[in-house]
């Protein structure tokens, strides 16, 4: 089969086109799917970047997030048969064997959704990261309730457009960060009812002026480093900061975060697959089995800004490392 192999750590030329073994069911449990569409997302990159988290096992296949049709089943499979449409979040962080920048992969059932009915493979592909991150993030770490002011930010990226939407269907009141007018057009669009441009308005200030100087009951922070620290100052007492990137101490301290009293969470969606961890892994496919529900119901949108072949994968890369893309990227796998 085809696929986007790396052999190494490096720039986005380090992905290659190629071809490979196709992989196999080889217990009761697994599913062999053939891929139509692959998530492209920032991990993806950092992986490429860093090295991925089984350097002993290269070379890899990229690829957390997939849609395809299911091609075969194992013994013990109940839930799927041939022929369904699925999405998934599975594999792609260096462990031989999986990655979905390629045509098949095999997987466990656990790990498989049925794909929203009302989605494109590559809207479908994109889904799944940024819906268990954000659903984390707001819902089991946050605890978002009807009513309270939530600041969310980037909203317009991959991760911030899914929250806006989670927290308006939880009947919170959404404040955004956003860098353009065209992105303050999609985030209203989306149900955000304040959005900052940051880089013209200091967002503590408008934070303060929005809650009447009490701040957000939570602030769910995607993009990290000093946004995280000066977050702290536009929290209400008490109140929630949800993180998905690590605090750098080099970047701030948690002086203010202490005296304010606030709670702080941190979301690494990787950690079940990281960890092995079944259970976590099987409530990561239970929100995407809600989310899909919402989808179909028009509850909840996906922001597809762009897709690639899969022979461009490096391009795609390329893109997100601009840091300005909106939304999610896709890769089409035929």
């Amino acid at each position: 089969m085809k696929a986007i192999v790396m052999t190494e750590a490096g720039s986005p030329d380090v992905l290659k086109l190629q071809q490979v073994p196709k992989p196999k069911i080889t217990t009761n449990t697994e599913i062999l799917v053939r891929l139509k569409a692959a998530g492209v997302n920032p991990i993806d990159t950092k992986i490429r970047r860093r090295g991925t988290f089984f350097p002993e096992q290269m070379p890899a296949i990229l690829g957390c997030d997939g849609a395809g049709i299911i091609e075969a089943v194992g013994q013990e499979v109940t839930r799927f048969q041939p022929g369904d449409e699925v999405y998934f979040f599975a594999g792609g962080l260096g462990k031989k064997g999986t990655g979905n920048y390629a045509e098949f992969t095999v997987l466990e059932e656990r790990l498989v959704a049925h794909k929203p009915t009302s989605l494109s493979f590559a809207e479908a592909a994109a889904a799944p990261l940024v819906l268990i991150t954000a659903w984390e993030a707001l819902y089991d770490r946050g605890r978002v309730k009807p009513e309270q002011k939530i600041l969310i930010h980037a909203g317009a990226g991959g991760v911030g457009h899914v929250a806006i939407q989670l927290a308006k269907l939880e009947g919170a009141t959404v404040a955004t960060t956003i860098s353009s007018p065209d992105k303050e057009r999609l985030v209203r669009n989306l149900g955000a009812d304040y959005p900052i441009l940051y880089q013209q308005n200091d967002f503590i200030k408008a934070t303060l002026d929005w809650t009447e100087g009490e701040g957000a009951d939570l602030i769910f922070d995607t993009v990290g480093g000093k946004v995280f620290y000066d977050s702290c100052q536009a929290v209400r007492v008490y109140g929630d900061i949800v993180t998905i990137l690590e605090p750098n101490l080099n970047n701030g301290n948690l002086k203010i975060a202490r005296t304010r009293n606030l709670r702080i969470s941190l979301v690494l969606m990787l950690t079940p697959s990281l960890l092995g961890s079944s259970i976590a892994q099987q409530h990561q496919t239970e929100i995407l089995k809600q989310c899909a529900t919402w989808i179909d119901e028009g509850k909840l949108k996906i922001h597809l800004s762009q897709t690639f072949p899969l022979k461009q994968a490096a391009i795609a890369h390329a893109q997100i490392e601009t840091g300005s893309t909106t939304g999610k990227i896709a890769l089409l796998i035929d």
